[in-house]
């Protein structure tokens, strides 16, 4: 079974609801990374000839349209992460269909001119936006990667595999991040903390057995994981072990899980869907 790489293409400092030094008007005047990460990412990627979706954020695409063309000259599939990286449900309608067409925009003006799959900032599609995904098929998107089963960002209850799910303009295939279990609580297994904590021959093995349940795994990653001496800044206890946790060695630990496992792009797992 083939799995889905994604990686979610944003720079160090796009942290949903940081304010102080971090904030929106702040970006422009902050060091960027995201070329520099990105590339390092690529060079893994190219290393196992793998293949990925690369969700891009509509701000990182407008500054760095060359690093899209980039990407998908690699051969990878390009989805939307969104524009400004606000969570989705602090959005009204108007303002996430706003969003998603200045990111299909800032896309198509660095060459790829259709855009069908979504992944929103911090797993923001839950049960606190119950209408985005209708807005998602209103713009045409088929595929969207942003319901998490797990507590926080999502909802524990959520199907942990590709499945249908229909809106007020057609239908959409989820496709949920991979999770485990650990201590009684689904943790995030294929990307974060979660994954950067974890033993290699672990992910590995947690892999293989939803593979041997028919269900493929979905990992993610961010440039900002890569970088070899990332700035730091003082974060809520809560978002400082989602940026920080686990990423020395990080490089090498995923290379050895891309390594024992196939992975490929999402849009073939939705013929997983049901």
């Amino acid at each position: 079974m083939v799995n889905g790489f994604s990686v979610d293409i944003e720079e160090w400092f796009h942290i949903c609801g940081v304010d102080g030094p971090l904030a929106f008007d702040r970006w422009p005047s902050l060091p960027s990374r995201v070329v520099e990460t990105t590339r390092r990412l690529l060079d893994l990627l190219a290393r196992h000839d793998v293949r990925a979706t690369f969700f891009i954020l509509g701000w990182v695409a407008e500054r760095h349209p060359d690093l899209v063309r980039e990407i998908s000259s690699a051969g990878h599939d390009i989805g939307s992460h969104g524009h400004t990286h606000r969570r989705i449900y602090e959005l009204n309608a108007q303002e996430f269909a706003d969003e998603l067409t200045r990111s299909q925009l800032a896309l198509a003006a660095a060459g790829v001119a259709r855009v069908e799959e979504f992944r929103a900032p911090e797993w923001s599609i839950n049960d606190r936006a119950p209408r985005a995904l209708d807005v998602l098929t209103a713009h045409g998107f088929r595929i969207d990667s942003s319901m998490a089963p797990l507590r926080v960002v999502g909802n524990p209850t959520y199907p942990q595999r590709p499945h249908l799910r229909h809106t007020t303009s057609g239908p959409i295939v989820e496709l949920p991040p991979f999770v485990g279990t650990w201590m009684g609580q689904q943790v995030p297994f294929g990307g974060g903390w979660g994954l950067r904590l974890s033993r290699p021959s672990s992910v590995v093995k947690a892999i293989d057995a939803s593979n041997r349940r028919g269900v493929p795994a979905v990992v993610w990653v961010h440039p900002w994981e890569f970088d070899p001496d990332p700035p730091r800044v003082r974060l809520p206890a809560r978002l400082w072990a989602a940026h920080y946790l686990g990423l020395s060695g990080f490089a090498g630990r995923l290379s050895d899980v891309v390594r024992r496992v196939r992975f490929g792009p999402l849009a073939p797992l939705t013929a997983y869907a049901s």
